[in-house]
């Protein structure tokens, strides 16, 4: 059988590994060294021309419907990884048959929750990633695809000012349709908590989760995350005519959890004396939109708030309230933004990406301010900052500080 490659763009490069030999026996060499999470199949990272391709070892049939579905999925926008192709038709020197190969672009500065926990200190940690995973998780319901092995394990983290933000990484269990009845959100709902309370066994037993935790109780989180948000973005809302600033209110607390509000249906009674509202359309990323039309800057929802609080106090401290916005916000990046993350030394450029970058500096800069009682500016911030932070912090962008496959893993189903 002839070797087949099936790519979403012309990857030459890729016909230069080595697809005749089982993936777990690629040579070192070739290897980019990350973060592995845990998976039921064997995972290696190579670099192909200047970018970090995930290959994943899989049935061909598998692999195609879930290059399809991840290919759905980032047409819709939702937060994935990126397909990159298939390959098939792999044999050995001697005829004999291999799996195919699922191809995926890497998530950069994203890590597995095993390395997030491992290297973080705080105790919140992990209520914080479940709380990430409960939106991606509310984000693909509401597009319609159906999960079926929802699971920190099969999810990539990345910082998102002070929180985290979640990316789905595998899908191949995943069903992707119009709507999803209330019948199979639950059903990914409990598949989460099962598998989360596991994950957090283990991590226990190995050490990296606090001893005198409750993985069953913080498991259960998730439920109770995902329905309030769920609620918040679907459910219809009525009041008295008087009240109209409810309306408001409502938008203004789905703009509060990051999503924005495409279409309101708003009817009222016979009498005229009630209003009813319903979202109709919820769309994520309200934060990071605004921000990349002012900026061009690509970030997290939480780091564009973040951004964009920072550049609202640029212009009140600048007195520019009644300059058009696109003009303060390009004096803010060429002025504020843009010489903070370039004066990072290169040696330093992979402990974070430049938007967790610059929020990390502005809550220095707010420490500093707080314990010198004065106001600390930022390049004084920044200073500190590079010579008694960043300098302790692993890299995000390569290697972390332990490697994840020590930490001991419950049989998992298949």
């Amino acid at each position: 059988m002839a070797l087949e490659l099936t790519a979403a763009r012309p990857y030459p490069a890729l016909l230069d590994l080595p697809w005749h030999s089982p993936l777990e026996e690629w040579p070192e060499e070739i290897l980019a060294a990350l973060p592995r999470g845990i998976s039921r199949h064997v995972v290696r990272f190579v670099r192909v021309d200047g970018q970090v391709i995930a290959v994943k070892e899989i049935k061909a049939d598998i692999a195609r419907r879930e290059y399809s579905l991840l290919r759905d999925l980032v047409r819709l926008g939702e937060p994935t990884v990126e397909p990159v192709g298939v390959v098939s038709g792999r044999t050995t020197e001697d005829g004999t048959p291999l799996d195919a190969c699922l191809l995926t672009r890497h998530l950069q500065f994203s890590l597995p929750y095993r390395a997030m926990l491992s290297q973080t200190l705080q105790p919140d940690t992990a209520s914080r990633l479940i709380d990430a995973l409960a939106v991606l998780l509310v984000r693909l319901h509401l597009t319609g695809f159906w999960w079926g092995d929802v699971s920190l394990s099969n999810t990539l983290f990345k910082r998102n000012a002070g929180e985290f933000a979640a990316y789905l990484v595998d899908a191949e269990t995943g069903e992707l349709r119009n709507k999803l009845s209330n019948g199979q959100r639950e059903h990914d709902l409990e598949i989460a908590r099962v598998n989360i309370a596991g994950e957090l066994m283990d991590l226990q037993a190995g050490g990296f989760f606090d001893p005198e935790a409750d993985p069953l109780e913080t498991s259960e989180s998730i439920m109770t995350r995902y329905r309030t948000l769920w609620s918040e973005l679907t459910d219809g809302e009525s009041f008295d005519t008087g009240e109209r600033w409810r309306v408001d209110a409502r938008i203004r607390r789905l703009n509060e959890l990051g999503f924005d509000v495409g279409e309101l249906d708003i009817t009222t009674d016979v009498g005229g004396r009630e209003i009813h509202i319903q979202p109709k359309v919820v769309d994520p990323g309200h934060y990071c939109r605004r921000l990349m039309h002012l900026t061009g800057l690509d970030v997290e929802d939480n780091q564009a708030r973040r951004l964009l609080n920072d550049l609202d106090s640029f212009r009140a401290a600048t007195d520019r309230q009644n300059d058009d916005e696109s003009m303060v916000a390009h004096d803010w990046l060429s002025q504020h933004y843009e010489p903070t993350t370039r004066a990072i030394p290169l040696e330093l450029r992979g402990k974070l990406e430049p938007a967790e970058l610059f929020h990390e500096v502005l809550e220095h800069r707010w420490y500093l301010s707080e314990r010198a009682g004065r106001d600390v500016q930022t390049p004084e911030a920044l200073r500190d900052f590079l010579a008694n932070v960043l300098p302790n912090r692993p890299d995000e962008d390569a290697v972390v500080g332990v490697d994840t496959d020590e930490v001991p893993v419950r049989a998992r189903r298949d």
